[in-house]
């Protein structure tokens, strides 16, 4: 079992501790959504522990404390009680107030926390994996069904999600908690003056217009739709389609894939796909437009990333997009897995630029008016208290009738 070096305060630390454990920290949506949140809670409330079910990587030094513990189980593929014993050791170690599960793959972990005595338990639901997209598979909605009595309290960061865990898994309104995703609308901010892109400089002029994603290249994401539905443009752009540039940041297993058909195309000058970068305020920045192609979604940050930045947004109509796109207004919502129709949609944003400016100021403006990073803080933060003070309520109560039995009387 991996750790970093442990947080070992001068003093006895009283703050209770919350224990994350998700299934790995790399690149991603709820990883970022995490150490965003721990980015900003304040300090003297709660200290906190990542344990990661597999393991960690570089991105762990986007964290900003320096005292939130990192731990790695290095489950192995398929099946591994092992792992489980491994937690529940370390549980007992750390000994937090709180365990906070993220999505099905560390469901099971419910299990190990009641066994290893952790009395406050929450699981949060982020999004959805490409072999389950809805939450529709027998398999998972049982294995949901079946810990939801460990849990104490569920969060869903997505109104699709919310109607789900009632409508589906049976939770009910009184121990579900909808919490949507915050974005820094300082640090992600519009295009002041000219242009300066991350890529070559020969790469786009302040007259080419750059559709652009950031997004984890795998099939969830479905990239190559979006590389279809630029190569589309060729023959249905109502701008000249030399002066459009497509720019894809992230890495992944499509991405090759990706590559090699925009070459096939004879379109690969003027795209720009560099892989995973850390400059992603900058690259959004430098975009005229973003698209996201998704088949399954929770609530994305890059969305509101892109609409913190004064971007017009297309995405498809799944999950928690329609919580954060305005059809209209900030952008426009397509069906997944068309990219025809995601062709047009970009065509249309690109013949009316007046459109396309309003659409990104009115983006800008929602981002910090509903999705700000203190009303997500403020939120968990929420969860935590409540559940702490009625956990810790609990013993006093119980001692409260045990005195009245021992001395005949009860309590109304």
């Amino acid at each position: 079992m991996n750790a970093r070096a442990a947080y070992r305060p001068e003093t006895v630390d009283l703050r209770p501790c919350v224990a994350h454990v998700i299934h790995r920290l790399d690149v991603g949506g709820m990883e970022n959504g995490l150490v965003n949140l721990l980015n900003h809670m304040p300090a003297e409330r709660y200290r906190h522990a990542i344990i990661c079910m597999t393991d960690y990587t570089r991105f762990s030094e986007r964290l900003q404390r320096d005292d939130v513990g990192l731990h790695a189980l290095q489950k192995r593929e398929g099946k591994d009680l092992g792992v489980h014993r491994r937690l529940w050791r370390l549980l007992r170690e750390l000994r937090p107030a709180i365990v906070h599960t993220r999505n099905l793959a560390t469901l099971e972990a419910q299990i190990t926390a009641t066994l290893a005595g952790v009395r406050t338990r929450v699981h949060g639901e982020h999004g959805w994996d490409v072999a389950d997209l809805d939450g529709s598979r027998d398999k998972h909605r049982y294995m949901r069904r079946l810990v939801r009595p460990l849990v104490g309290r569920y969060i869903a960061l997505s109104q699709h999600q919310v109607d789900y865990l009632q409508q589906r898994v049976g939770v009910g309104p009184e121990r579900l908690t909808h919490i949507c995703n915050g974005v820094d609308t300082r640090h992600f901010h519009p295009r002041e003056g000219v242009r300066t892109g991350p890529w070559p400089s020969d790469f786009a002029g302040p007259e080419d217009i750059v559709i652009g994603s950031v997004m984890r290249m795998q099939a969830v994401k479905a990239p190559l739709d979006l590389v279809e539905a630029f190569i589309a443009l060729r023959e249905r752009a109502p701008v000249p389609f030399h002066r459009l540039r497509l720019v894809i940041v992230g890495d992944g297993p499509l991405r090759e894939h990706a590559v090699e058909r925009l070459k096939a195309a004879g379109v690969a000058a003027q795209t720009w796909l560099p892989g995973a970068r850390e400059d992603i305020a900058g690259c959004l920045r430098a975009m005229d437009l973003f698209v996201l192609p998704s088949l399954a979604e929770g609530i994305c940050n890059t969305i509101l990333e892109a609409m913190a930045s004064g971007l017009p947004v297309i995405a498809t109509e799944v999950g928690g997009n329609p919580d954060l796109v305005a059809p209209g207004q900030t952008g426009t919502l397509v069906p997944a897995g068309a990219p025809d129709a995601l062709a047009g949609a970009i065509g249309d944003c690109l013949a009316n630029p007046d459109a396309r400016k309003r659409m990104g100021q009115a983006a800008r403006a929602r981002a910090e008016a509903e999705f700000s990073m203190d009303a997500m803080v403020e939120g968990y933060l929420g969860v935590y208290d409540t559940l702490l003070d009625k956990a810790n309520a609990r013993p006093s109560s119980m001692r409260a009738r045990h005195r009245r039995r021992q001395h005949g009387t009860t309590g109304h």
